[in-house]
């Protein structure tokens, strides 16, 4: 493997990575993205455009409409920051990629969403470990114009710095996880991408809905709160939400009991189905069956 197949950025880079500023932001520098960096952009754009109608939830489709989001080209920071504070007070700033986990939440408790400035290269499409502007921008900005989860991730921002105090940090990160990031919900009868890990991915845009391998399970905050996760592939469980304005009543509720009673009970694998889930679809696990599972 060359060095270049694993360079990384921001946190993930220790040292090398930091920036000048204590907040970690950086000038995303527009005019400086190469032409192939923009092609990059727009392959990963129109395969996503291609598959997610009918597929993502109706707040991403919408949210990505009306944003200065193009086919062609990676977005500029500053306009899509001028259309989000009309609608939901958030902006976007750059970051060189991964930041300290009090510097996201800072950003996040003050409707500031940092995003990654750098892009994957072309024969990454299909696998990245850091999330990327496409990520960062395709797949969180357009829920950001949804009121509710404009709300809900503010307040996540605040609840990630109550957590660091509490020294519960891992049980409020599979909340994220299983929300923001590889969620589902129902829309019309019918279950529908929700999270970001999901609808910037090609290959799991398909495999959360189609596949007959994962769990789908009703949200349960508990359950999730004790639920590890894939970092390395497909996730073995998808949790389903009702509507999208229960993210909300998570917003109200005080963590700090439910941190003491969820770490007093084992986690659970990422497959694990309880007796009392409210099983959608049970997986028969056969894209995982056999293959390493780390789980975070």
């Amino acid at each position: 493997m060359t060095a270049e197949a694993v360079t990384l950025h921001g946190w993930a880079a220790g040292e090398a990575g930091r920036p000048a500023s204590p907040d970690w932001t950086i000038p995303q520098d527009w005019a400086s993205y190469t032409p192939e960096e923009h092609a990059t952009w727009a392959k990963l754009y129109r395969r996503q455009a291609a598959l997610l109608p009918g597929r993502a939830c109706a707040a991403f489709l919408e949210g990505l409409r009306r944003l200065p989001i193009e086919p062609d080209r990676i977005p500029d920071f500053e306009r899509l920051s001028e259309v989000l504070m009309r609608h939901t007070g958030w902006q976007v700033v750059a970051v060189p990629g991964l930041v300290p986990e009090e510097v996201f939440f800072d950003h996040l408790a003050h409707r500031r969403f940092p995003a990654g400035r750098f892009i994957r290269r072309a024969d990454q499409l299909d696998y990245l470990q850091e999330p990327d502007v496409f990520h960062d921008v395709f797949g969180h900005v357009p829920m950001l114009m949804h009121p509710v989860m404009a709300d809900f991730i503010q307040a996540y921002g605040h609840g990630g710095l109550r957590a660091q105090r509490l020294g519960a940090l891992d049980m409020l990160a599979r909340v994220y996880w299983y929300t923001v990031e590889f969620g589902l919900v129902r829309e019309g009868g019918a279950l529908r991408i929700l999270g970001a890990g999901i609808v910037s991915s090609a290959a799991e845009s398909v495999f959360c809905l189609e596949s007959p391998s994962p769990n789908r399970v009703g949200f349960c905050l508990e359950r999730v709160m004790r639920t590890r996760y894939r970092i390395d592939d497909f996730q073995q469980t998808y949790f389903v939400f009702e509507r999208l304005e229960d993210l909300l009543r998570l917003a109200e509720i005080d963590f700090a009991p439910l941190y003491e009673r969820v770490a007093a009970l084992p986690a659970l694998a990422p497959d694990a189905l309880l007796p009392d889930d409210d099983v959608v679809t049970r997986g028969d696990g056969r894209w995982h069956r056999g293959r390493a599972a780390p789980a975070a």
